[in-house]
């Protein structure tokens, strides 16, 4: 999820839910160990629990990156072995760590050794041509030696040649079988499906295998299938929050980061999707995105916006 899930979007998923566990965008080790720590760190005690996703190779490097999350609070530290973008590869990691499973255990060790919080893995099910089940088998048996507990797949392999990542979210084929059959293999980890899964009657089948979903692309792009998720999976008996009270709630927080100096469209871009589907959705999400507007920092800007929303439910009644 780079340059998605930032602490913007997590603070607006956190208004929709409480309970679900919420991933940062992928971090590589180069940027926290030579780079600004607090820009790519610092988040919201409201954000938890929250999940530092790495990106990198480096036992070392790992190990210290690892210690850095949890100083900074984070709740779980993420390795990230599915990303197949070609800036990835450069740098030797994502993906490309799926061929080399003892090094992904070597990391997994030593991040370990330098925390206390748990050490997950995200990977994919094989890497280009590789469609034998044994291969990702093998993968989650070595890492799982080094102590990995919990594993996140992203059930489609990963094209490194050929595919823009883009596309690759899509092709080839998602293979939810392989996931399920982890489970069966290796039933005392923490196995959680990602790919392709788009709502909650969904996840809830997947549930009946493994023991998480994981939602990406639909979770950005129709943020509202989260807002009953705290009900159906995690038991809490708090109202559903209408799209109307998660946008009001997203406004209040919106002036505190403005007033801090912060862009407005930095904020409202991860919201876009709030109303998808109903009626006037596109000319609130039009009004949302005129970057003219977000830069004065102008929150009548929503008043505009939803004047959308009325006047095409005015139009049905």
């Amino acid at each position: 999820m780079m340059d998605w899930t930032d602490r913007h979007c997590r603070s607006f998923h956190r208004i929709l839910t409480r309970h679900t566990w919420l991933y940062t965008e992928m971090v590589t080790t180069g940027a926290l160990l030579h780079g600004d720590v607090a820009r790519h760190l610092a988040f919201t005690p409201a954000e938890a629990p929250v999940a530092l996703q790495l990106g990198g190779s480096e036992p070392a490097d790992l190990a210290r990156s690892a210690k850095l999350g949890e100083q900074w609070g984070y709740d779980e530290i993420n390795l990230n072995c599915g990303c197949p973008s070609e800036r990835v590869q450069r740098g030797a990691f994502g993906a490309c760590l799926m061929n080399e499973p003892q090094l992904v255990a070597d990391g997994v060790k030593a991040m370990r050794d330098a925390v206390s919080i748990p050490v997950t893995v995200k990977h994919r099910i094989g890497v280009d041509a590789v469609e034998d089940y044994a291969y990702v088998r093998d993968f989650v048996g070595t890492v799982a030696d080094a102590g990995c507990e919990v594993f996140i797949v992203h059930a489609r392999n990963a094209i490194l040649k050929g595919l823009s990542p883009k596309e690759n979210r899509e092709i080839p084929p998602l293979k939810y079988e392989y996931a399920y059959q982890l489970k069966r293999d290796f039933p005392h980890l923490e196995i959680s499906i990602n790919g392709g899964i788009k709502t909650l009657d969904e996840v809830e089948e997947h549930l009946k295998h493994v023991d998480g979903v994981m939602l990406g692309r639909e979770a950005y792009h129709n943020p509202y299938v989260l807002a009953a998720v705290d009900s159906r999976f995690y038991g809490a008996h708090t109202p559903v929050l209408s799209r109307e009270e998660a946008e009001a709630s997203l406004i209040d927080y919106a002036r505190q980061e403005v007033a801090r100096g912060v862009f407005l469209g930095g904020i409202t871009r991860h919201a876009l999707g709030l109303y998808r589907g109903e009626a006037g959705a596109r000319g609130w999400r039009r009004v949302l995105s005129d970057s003219r507007r977000l830069a004065t920092g102008d929150m009548t800007i929503f008043d505009e916006a939803r004047t959308h929303l009325r006047e095409a439910a005015e139009f049905i009644e």
